[in-house]
């Protein structure tokens, strides 16, 4: 089966028909439902929270967050934010009890440092992975997301990300995008090497042990393959020269990270031109 965002960005491929189909889907609808469940669970919430929706659509994963209410006081509160109008038009009509936003999560998360204590993204951020046109890269726009996301929830905050890798070097860029922007990460893959199985990116904010292991920080995530990483400093490292093709390569990495299109790679970074007489 073919994937969406091969064929146009989401805020054109979801428009008012498909918008419509999408959210009146039964079938879509359970799936909502047992991702979105599944995230609930992963961020194991104790108390009312104020959640991001990232790529909420149509309303059907913030209908849930709605109605679920932890042991300790009553429904969570959420934000929803999406590239589609059409989408969000859809939310409108069904009345969904969340405040929504208009926005391309590929240019950053828009809210203020410290917002949100958790946030779920339920089958979009495989659409960033996509850039569309020749001034951005993929990279560039896990960058911003990530580096928003990471802005917008408290310290101690949570967020868990289901979506579609299309392979293992598109899992590795999503989650190392996450983790250069300071998260705690875990990939947890659910039914894996089946037809229905769901990838989900569990996220913490911290510093110390939160940075590097969240298996005894999020309930239940004993399976989950912890991801590793650290974010890199900008001074000339050990062993590189100035000018050498290590420190052109990690600059031209840094560059990308920042959204920068460059160059490629090849046998002639960094080697010194011959002064033609």
């Amino acid at each position: 089966m073919s994937r969406p965002e091969d064929h146009l960005p989401p805020d054109l491929f979801y428009n008012d028909a498909e918008s419509r189909k999408y959210t009146t889907s039964s079938r879509i609808q359970h799936i909502q439902s047992s991702m979105t469940h599944r995230a609930l669970s992963l961020l194991s919430l104790s108390s009312p929270s104020l959640i991001l929706d990232i790529g909420c659509g149509s309303g059907l994963s913030g209908s849930i967050l709605s109605s679920v209410a932890p042991e300790d006081g009553g429904p969570h509160v959420w934000i929803g934010l999406d590239i589609s109008e059409s989408m969000l038009g859809v939310a409108l009509e069904r009345e969904v009890e969340g405040d929504l936003f208009l926005a391309d999560a590929g240019q950053g998360v828009p809210f203020r440092p410290g917002t949100f204590d958790a946030a779920i993204s339920i089958s979009a951020v495989q659409w960033l992975c996509n850039a569309e046109s020749s001034e951005e890269s993929a990279q560039g726009r896990l960058t911003r997301f990530f580096n928003g996301l990471y802005a917008s929830l408290r310290r101690g905050g949570r967020a868990v990300c289901q979506f579609y890798p299309r392979n293992e070097e598109q899992k590795r860029m999503v989650s190392s995008a996450a983790i250069r922007a300071g998260f705690g990460a875990g990939l947890l893959e659910d039914d894996p090497g089946t037809k229905s199985a769901k990838t989900y990116l569990v996220l913490t904010v911290g510093g110390g042990e939160l940075a590097g292991d969240i298996t005894g920080v999020v309930e239940g995530l004993d399976d989950v393959d912890v991801v590793d990483g650290r974010r890199g400093g900008g001074k000339v490292k050990r062993g590189e020269r100035k000018g050498g093709k290590a420190w052109i390569i990690r600059k031209k990495e840094q560059m990308e990270r920042k959204g920068k299109v460059v160059k490629p790679n090849s046998k002639y970074t960094g080697r010194k031109r011959k002064i033609a007489f």
